[in-house]
C-alpha cells in the first residue's frame, strides 16, 4: 500500500431508462480536493443503473492508473450501486453483474476500496462528466504531470479558481382550464387560460427587476406561453430544454385526486408514498429527478455566473429546490407552488448552494 488516499466520484445516466446513456467520473486527492483524473464516455442504449456501474468501473480504473496502492473512497449518488458494491444488496440485472465484477477486479488491485452515498447535489462534478458522455462529448483528461522541486527552485502555488455564482429564478407557468380543479397536468398541451395569461404579464413586469439575463423554459405549450411573454417583455430569447417537462402522470392525466384514487387506489397510494415510484402507465420523481439533475448541469456549465430564468412545472421546481437545500426527492410532497410564483436557488462552482425564495405571489396581487 502507497498510503496515498483518493476519491473517486462516479455517476451514470440514460436519456429514455433504457435510451442513450453514458457515464462520468474523476479522481481526486483526498487531502487536497485536486482533479487528477476525468473520465466520461457512452455506453451506447441502456438503462441509468448501468451507465452508473459503467462510471463506477471507469473510475476506479483511474485510480487504479494513477496509484496502484492507494486507498479510495467512491462516492455515488446511486443508493443501489453503494448498496450493492457494499455487498448489502443482491446483484440480480446480468448487465450489472457483469460490471460489478469488473469493479470487483480492479477494487483487488488497489489498496482498499470503500463505498458512501452522497446527496445528488455533491456529485455534480460526476453527472455533468456524465451528461457530456450523453452529449456526445467524450472527455479523458489526466493532471499534468507536477514539476519535481529541488532547492530553491519553488513555485508559487497556482491561485484558487474564483467562485462563481449562478442565480436561477424559477417560474411556474400560469393557469390552465386544470390549476384551478387541481387535475393531474403533465404531458398535455393546454394553452394558459385568460387567468393564465394575466398571470405571465404579471410575471414579466416582477421579472424586469430581477437582471434577468437567459430564459430557459421546458416546450409544453404552457411554459412555452408564459416564457415568450417574459422573454418578450425582456427583450431575450427563449431556450427550450426537454429535461424540464413536467412528471409524465400517464393514466392519471387530466384526472382530480379524488378521481385517481377511485380508478386507481393501489397505484396512486404507492405512487404518493415512494418517490421511486412511477404513475401508472408514467414516470416517478425519481425518474425526473434525474432529468432535471441533468437539465441543470448543463445550464450551471452554459451560464455560469449569469442569473437565469427557469420557465417550469410544479415537480421540476420542487426538485431544484431540493437539490438547492440538499434535502431528498421527498420534499415534493411537502412544498407547495402556486401558479405563475417565483422561486430562487443561487449555485456557487465551489459546491455551495442557497435557496433565497420560495412560492413569491406577490407579483399576482
Amino acid at each position: 500500500m502507497s498510503g496515498r488516499r483518493l476519491v473517486v466520484e462516479a455517476d451514470g445516466g440514460s436519456r429514455g431508462n433504457p435510451g442513450p446513456a453514458g457515464y462520468g467520473a474523476l479522481v481526486r486527492d483526498a487531502g487536497t480536493g485536486r482533479v487528477l483524473a476525468e473520465r466520461a464516455a457512452s455506453v451506447g442504449r441502456a438503462t441509468n443503473n448501468v451507465a452508473e456501474y459503467g462510471g463506477l468501473v471507469a473510475g476506479l480504473q483511474a485510480a487504479l492508473d494513477l496509484d496502484a496502492g492507494a486507498d479510495v473512497e467512491v462516492r455515488m449518488d446511486s443508493k443501489l450501486v453503494v448498496e450493492q458494491m457494499s455487498g448489502r444488496w443482491k446483484i440480480k440485472h446480468p448487465d450489472m453483474q457483469k460490471l460489478a465484477v469488473q469493479a470487483r477486479a480492479i477494487a483487488r488491485q488497489l489498496g482498499s476500496v470503500r463505498y458512501t452515498w452522497v446527496p445528488r447535489a455533491q456529485n455534480s462534478a460526476a453527472d455533468a462528466l456524465a451528461n457530456s458522455a450523453m452529449d456526445g462529448r467524450p472527455v479523458h483528461r489526466d493532471a499534468a504531470a507536477e514539476p519535481s522541486v529541488t532547492g530553491d527552485d519553488v513555485q508559487p502555488a497556482a491561485e484558487p479558481a474564483p467562485v462563481v455564482t449562478t442565480v436561477t429564478h424559477l417560474l411556474r407557468h400560469g393557469q390552465t382550464e386544470h390549476t384551478p380543479e387541481r387535475r393531474y397536468s403533465g404531458r398535455n398541451d393546454l394553452p394558459l387560460s385568460a387567468t393564465g395569461r394575466a398571470e405571465a404579464e404579471a410575471a414579466a413586469v416582477r421579472a424586469k427587476e430581477l437582471g434577468i439575463e437567459v430564459v430557459v423554459a421546458s416546450p409544453l405549450r404552457r411554459t412555452r406561453e408564459t416564457a415568450e411573454t417574459v422573454a418578450a417583455a425582456l427583450g431575450l430569447p427563449v431556450e427550450y430544454d426537454d429535461d424540464l417537462v413536467e412528471l409524465d402522470f400517464g393514466d392519471l392525466e387530466g384526472l382530480t385526486a379524488a378521481e385517481a384514487r377511485a380508478r386507481h387506489p393501489l397505484a396512486v397510494r404507492r405512487f404518493a408514498a415512494d418517490v421511486t415510484v412511477a404513475a401508472p402507465g408514467g414516470e416517478s420523481v425519481a425518474d425526473v429527478a434525474r432529468r432535471v439533475a441533468r437539465a441543470r448541469a448543463r445550464l450551471l456549465q452554459r451560464h455560469a455566473g449569469r442569473t437565469v430564468l427557469v420557465v417550469s412545472h410544479v415537480t421540476p421546481i420542487k426538485l431544484l429546490l431540493a437539490a438547492g437545500l440538499d434535502v431528498g426527492d421527498e420534499v415534493v410532497h411537502r412544498v407547495f407552488l402556486e401558479a405563475a410564483s417565483l422561486s430562487t436557488v443561487a449555485w456557487s462552482s465551489d459546491g455551495r448552494t442557497s435557496v433565497r425564495l420560495v412560492n413569491d405571489t406577490a407579483h399576482l396581487r
